[in-house]
């Protein structure tokens, strides 16, 4: 018989638990406020140093330029041909995380992620205006609507939109002269995108950091899904000692007689964890090891008269020895193991390799294109005459006078277009398009053949400095 009453259909998705924090005090959260105040001083400040590249130079010390397509990093300029550096940067990053985690795992999320760095500040000012954990418990539970949680969620909201705007507007001071943009963004004379993407960060954050929290952590990073693959049983992560704190205060076993452990069921762990989960179950995909609940555990222990490390730092290799009584292995010798120092060693092989481009690299560049189309023309006299498209950078900060030769065939011989001296003047921080013809006599080798090998040079008459490319001259094969 069919049931008159079906069921309601079961739902895939439970509903997110808010969480609060509850403030801890201990090493790790003064390590947290240290990094937090470097890392935002770092963003916030930045674009406002100034560096003096001379007159026809930007002076901002960090700049990414893109209306003249180049990076300046204090006394280092780089250029669109040069984008290896910033390949090498971002490979030398990802290898730092890699040595991080397999070593501390996700220490990088825990201290110095800019998700974990602005939900710290917006739990901040969210415990200075709402209170501690219990108070903000009470408001959120709080049906009513009165003046008292109106007046604290619009402060807080609008001190998070505070926080949220100059984000975004110090984001937007990396790419143009940060003075300057400053004045035409309350004058309403900067350019759409500039308020554009000011909009975008502000909402971002404001949302990212104030209501997502541990959701972008959990759902939207990549990250915690990845990291295993750098970690093994070496690595140092945040755990918790269960053959220490077990069985703990009123369990069953207790009940029925067994020795409590050093765990007393405070639950300060967990209301001090921003992600809200309970370090006792084991590693869980949620948790950050930001160590909060290291703080949170010892400081219990130490009211109540137990030795410290309830829940600490600690490697799966050192569970046997210390289940037995012994010690753990010295933090040394987890970090110091193969995989860190392969990771170490390829970090700094990068690292070597662009220190040795950036002081070997030339100030001049050129790039070849012969002209297809006729890949030859032949003159008057019967000489053969090839068209190429010479590009000259001169990555001076002054106009340079450049000389064009080729070295192949001694009959070849140079002819630029425009330049009755020979000579190609550049300016400064510029590309110049020069029209560059090769003349092969009639009858010489390089005329009769199909193809002959020529290399163009360039030579700087100030410095010396030369650069060259090789490309093929074109000929009337007989």
């Amino acid at each position: 018989m069919a049931d008159s009453h079906p069921t309601e259909p079961q739902s895939l998705y439970a509903a997110r638990e808010p969480v609060f924090p509850k403030k801890v005090y201990g090493k790790f959260r003064n390590l947290k406020w240290v990094i937090m105040v470097i890392t935002l001083g770092i963003y916030y400040v930045t674009p406002w140093i100034r560096w003096d590249r001379g007159a026809a130079l930007p002076d901002q010390a960090v700049l990414l330029d893109l209306a003249n397509r180049r990076f300046f990093f204090f006394w280092i300029e780089i250029w669109p041909h040069e984008f290896y550096f910033v390949a090498g940067l971002l490979v030398m990053a990802g290898l730092g995380l890699f040595l991080f985690t397999s070593a501390l795992g996700r220490v990088w999320c825990g201290y110095a992620c800019p998700q974990t760095v602005w939900t710290d500040l917006f739990i901040l000012v969210e415990r200075w205006i709402e209170g501690d954990r219990n108070a903000r418990l009470r408001l959120h539970r709080q049906k009513s609507w009165d003046l008292r949680k109106i007046r604290l969620r619009l402060t807080k909201w609008a001190t998070w939109l505070l926080i949220a705007v100059a984000t975004g507007g110090a984001w937007v001071f990396y790419f143009t002269d940060a003075p300057t943009l400053l004045v035409d963004l309350f004058t309403l004379n900067a350019h759409p995108i500039a308020y554009t993407t000011i909009a975008v960060l502000t909402g971002t954050t404001f949302f990212f950091g104030g209501f997502a929290r541990e959701q972008i952590c959990i759902y939207a990073c990549p990250w915690p899904r990845i990291q295993a693959a750098m970690m093994d049983e070496d690595t140092l992560t945040v755990g918790y000692r269960e053959w220490r704190g077990e069985p703990r205060k009123n369990s069953e076993a207790v009940k029925a007689g067994e020795p409590q452990g050093d765990c007393i069921d405070c639950m300060a762990c967990v209301n001090v964890c921003p992600v809200g989960i309970d370090i006792r179950d084991g590693q869980q995909l949620e948790c950050i090891t930001c160590a909060l609940c290291i703080d949170a555990c010892d400081d219990i222990m130490a009211k109540i008269g137990k030795p410290r490390g309830l829940i600490d730092y600690m490697a799966f290799t050192d569970e046997e020895s210390e289940r037995a009584g012994g010690k753990p292995k010295p933090i040394i010798k987890h970090v110091l193991r193969p995989r860190t120092i392969l990771y170490t060693a390829l970090w700094s092989l990068v690292g070597i390799g662009l220190v040795f481009a950036l002081f070997i690299r030339s100030d001049i560049d050129l790039t070849v294109a012969p002209v297809r189309n006729p890949t030859f023309v032949t003159l008057s006299d019967g000489s053969i005459r090839n068209t190429y498209e010479v590009r000259i950078r001169n990555m001076q900060h002054e106009t340079r006078d450049f000389e064009v030769t080729v070295k192949g065939d001694p009959a070849i011989r140079v002819e630029l277009e425009g330049a009755t001296d020979g000579k190609i003047g550049v300016n400064a921080d510029e590309v110049y398009l020069q029209r560059v013809y090769l003349v092969a006599p009639a009858g010489s080798k390089p005329a009769t053949e199909e193809r002959s090998d020529v290399r163009i040079w360039i030579e700087d008459l100030t410095s010396g400095e030369r650069a060259y490319k090789d490309t093929v001259f074109n000929g009337k094969e007989e």
